[in-house]
């Protein structure tokens, strides 16, 4: 379903390692006209255990001023709200994305640890998971090159390149439209297709510059490869099954591998982003 109007980037705060995700998320709370929602979870069990009860409690609201702070220098001029909730993060963020525009987290070092990130981790739970799109924030700042969208001709990958369209409009950069088709394929055909929905995509946004590109090989391996010079990367939840609980193997590639900040664009495959000129993204399949 459609976020409300007025729905929030709502950020989910495990500690002060996740301070670099409040300023991604103020920045794309600002690029999209949004209010930004810092959430930090907190566990009394853990509190009980320590020296004292007061100082967690305390540790917890020196967190979220100075996520606020943070937010307000990266984004002068920004609504902010902080919020600490007595619960578990998980369930938490699960529960408040049904109602956010976008929910950001840290990746918990998944991306150049070297070891195996298990299932439970926040960000890929998340990922399969949200009611929402996801931004899962890597701890190195990302260079400043092109925004990366993976395209495979499905209706949710039309939703994750509109919601590309938006995330380029505010950066000095270009948008590249990527499509990995099957070596059987007519590539020339496939650029026509691609071609044709960028161009309705930015018909509101005339101003973003874009590339189509289509290559052969694995979607994955191709997507990973192309991110390591992108700022931002974005693929649909699932191709052609956007389901909930389901995360596809390409977004589930990116999501490990891939160095850029990645998007798993899910929660819209009901209806699209909402705004002036938006309209339903038909199939696109050849």
């Amino acid at each position: 379903m459609a976020a409300p109007t007025d729905a929030a980037v709502l950020v989910g705060l495990g500690s002060a390692r996740d301070l670099p995700v409040v300023e991604q998320a103020a920045q794309e709370a600002a690029g999209h006209g949004r209010p930004l929602h810092v959430l930090h979870t907190f566990d009394w069990r853990a509190a009980f255990a320590a020296d004292t009860v007061a100082a967690p409690r305390d540790q917890a609201e020196e967190l979220i001023t100075s996520a606020a702070q943070l937010a307000h220098q990266t984004e002068p001029g920004l609504t902010v709200r902080g919020e600490i909730v007595e619960s578990a993060l998980l369930p938490t963020l699960i529960r408040r994305s049904e109602s956010a525009f976008l929910l950001a987290v840290g990746d918990s070092g998944m991306v150049g640890s070297g070891q195996c990130v298990p299932a439970e981790t926040t960000a890929v739970q998340l990922a399969a998971r949200a009611g929402c799109p996801l931004l899962v924030v890597r701890r190195e700042p990302p260079p400043q090159g092109p925004v990366l969208v993976g395209v495979d001709g499905s209706p949710s990958s039309h939703l994750a390149l509109q919601w590309a369209v938006q995330c380029t409009a505010r950066r000095a950069t270009r948008l590249l439209a990527l499509r990995v088709v099957e070596y059987d394929e007519d590539t020339d055909a496939v650029t026509e297709q691609l071609s044709e929905a960028l161009a309705r995509h930015t018909d509101r946004h005339g101003a973003v510059p874009t590339e189509c590109r289509v290559v052969r090989g694995d979607p994955a391996e191709v997507l990973i490869d192309t991110s390591r010079t992108a700022q931002l990367a974005l693929v649909a939840a699932r191709g052609d099954e956007p389901g909930r609980a389901m995360l596809g193997a390409v977004a589930q590639s990116l999501l490990y591998h891939s160095p850029a900040p990645v998007v798993i664009v899910r929660g819209l495959a009901e209806a699209p982003l909402t705004g002036p000129g938006a309209r339903p993204v038909p199939d696109q399949r050849p």
